[in-house]
């Protein structure tokens, strides 16, 4: 198959968000874990829990630098690669993200300097107090992103303007406790919270296997599993919102999640594994489990999840009703200079939620209204995403979701109830593990943005209508440039993650002798010693 501008626009942002997203949800998790570790330093006065702080604070400030550069290309990005796009959702859309550049980006800016450079300037309180800060900027940031993501899988809060023919927002409130966006949000702040979590445990694993910076490492792994546990759990208690939130609004990702060719009897079966063939519309070699499917999806034993072949049917409809609804857009927009007819206006209103199907058909045809019931056919078609990929990522991101689960009560029981004596062969586990979290949170990427194509917005506007008019050479010269900036950033990032693990916190002998001093002082005098 042939590359063209829309592939490759594609594979571009895909490239840059993926590797953005190596970023995010270490950011979010290790903010937190720092956050909890300097609360128990603050509380208990220990050298060992700054020290803590201080070392895993320095491996959250490599991976703040490192991803705030790579997040900043993917804005321009909506500019360059995809200018249509802009223009017909930019007044809605620029919100969310000009309030986390404003609030979010630069509220998290201002005290990661001030964490950093305050350490012998403010209080022990006040430092923790920015400590949270830079957590809670991180969480901001990700809320408006998301919100804005949110709008693009289920567009609430606004409607399409057939004069200056852009989508307007209607109501902010909507737009900000969009559903979709909301459990996507607490999902994938969630996971990031895994990753943070097992990538303080997998390092301090690697400490112990070697022996270095053992009261450290115990200490890490404590803390790692406990915030650890509650998160891996909450990421599966969560999905199932997400999942229930696709069943109610993007019903042909769920159905491609599930590859659901067909329409089953409430409640659906889930297949657990099996091979999806597009082609012949079936699942081979399927191994179903009954009516988990039908509880994600529906929460009920009696609603129905449709399948494939009846959405791609009821797409064909709506193509059909968009043509109508493009034909009255051509009219009103003959008419904008003299004047809209009203009752024109009023028609448009009523079918004009079915012209981004009919816009399907401009892959086919510049005219929609003179596409043939063959090309019909081909855009209804068109709704049906490429299963496999969907099918798998999810499939492989629940399953690591349970591992998470397993392993981090083990690791939180030996803690726990074992004294923090923790057998070599799970030791190599958490170091094996760490980049686990990172697979999971890509492959869920892929389920939610794969799942959504051909819509740029959910049936609202096309991708392929979405880009930039540039030149295939053009978009192929940025991607090699981005690959290579990228990957130069990444070897840097790891460089230096590397070399500041091996390298292992500091350690101030002045600051233990005198805390040792002041606790032998408190033992001679019988007052009780905080631990």
């Amino acid at each position: 198959m042939e590359i063209g501008l829309v592939e490759l626009s594609r594979l571009q942002f895909a490239a840059t968000a993926l590797f953005h997203f190596l970023f995010v949800p270490l950011t979010l998790g290790l903010s937190v874990v720092v956050a909890i570790i300097e609360t128990v330093y603050v509380m208990t006065g220990r050298p060992v829990w700054r020290q803590m702080t201080r070392f895993w604070g320095t491996l959250l400030g490599i991976n703040l630098a490192v991803g705030v550069a790579t997040g900043i290309t993917m804005e321009f990005q909506f500019g360059m690669n995809w200018s249509y796009y802009s223009h017909y959702v930019g007044d809605l859309f620029g919100a969310p993200l000009a309030i986390e550049g404003l609030m979010a980006f630069f509220l998290e800016a201002t005290f990661v300097g001030l964490w950093f450079f305050g350490w012998d300037r403010l209080s022990p309180r006040a430092h923790l107090a920015v400590g949270w800060m830079v957590a809670l900027g991180a969480n901001f940031s990700a809320l408006w992103i998301l919100i804005a993501n949110g709008w693009m899988q289920f567009p609430v809060g606004a409607e399409f303007n057939p004069v200056t023919m852009r989508m307007e927002m209607t109501s902010f409130y909507e737009v900000l406790f969009n559903p979709v966006a909301q459990a996507k949000f607490v999902h994938t702040v969630s996971a990031g919270y895994v990753t943070g979590s097992v990538f303080v445990l997998g390092i301090s694993c690697w400490y112990l296997l070697r022996g270095r910076h053992v009261e450290l490492a115990r200490r890490s792994i404590a803390v790692a599993a406990a915030f650890g546990l509650a998160s891996a759990l909450s990421v599966v208690v969560l999905g199932d919102e997400s999942g229930y939130d696709a069943g109610e609004n993007q019903k042909m990702k769920m159905a491609a999640i599930e590859a659901m060719w067909e329409t089953e009897p409430a409640p659906a079966s889930f297949t657990l594994v099996g091979w999806p063939d597009q082609q012949a519309r079936e699942t081979r070699w399927a191994i179903r489990i009954p009516w988990v499917m039908g509880l994600i999806g529906t929460r009920s034993l009696t609603e129905q999840i449709p399948g494939i072949a009846d959405l791609e049917r009821e797409a064909e409809a709506r193509v059909r009703r968009g043509i109508g609804a493009y034909d009255l857009l051509m009219q009103i927009q003959d008419q904008r200079q003299a004047g809209v007819d009203p009752a024109l206006m009023a028609r448009f209103r009523e079918v004009g939620d079915d012209l981004g199907h009919a816009l399907l058909l401009r892959a086919y045809v510049d005219d929609p209204r003179e596409a043939t019931e063959e090309q019909i056919r081909a855009a209804a078609a068109d709704t049906v995403p490429t299963v496999w990929p969907i099918f798998w990522s999810f499939r492989i991101m629940v399953g690591l979701g349970f591992f998470f689960i397993a392993a981090m009560v083990y690791f939180f029981w030996r803690a726990s109830f074992r004294r923090m004596s923790f057998p070599r062969w799970a030791l190599r586990l958490g170091v094996v593990m760490i980049p686990a979290p990172w697979i999971a949170a890509e492959l869920g990427w892929i389920v939610a943005e794969f799942g959504r194509q051909p819509w740029t917005v959910d049936g609202v506007l096309p991708t392929a209508l979405s880009v930039s008019h540039l030149g295939v050479a053009e978009v192929a010269l940025t991607l090699a440039v981005f690959c290579l900036l990228y990957t130069v950033l990444f070897i840097i990032e790891m460089g230096l993650m590397v070399k500041y693990v091996r390298k292992g916190p500091h350690e101030d002998v002045e600051e233990t002798r005198a805390w040792m001093e002041r606790h032998r002082r408190q033992l001679a005098a019988g007052s009780e010693v905080r631990p």
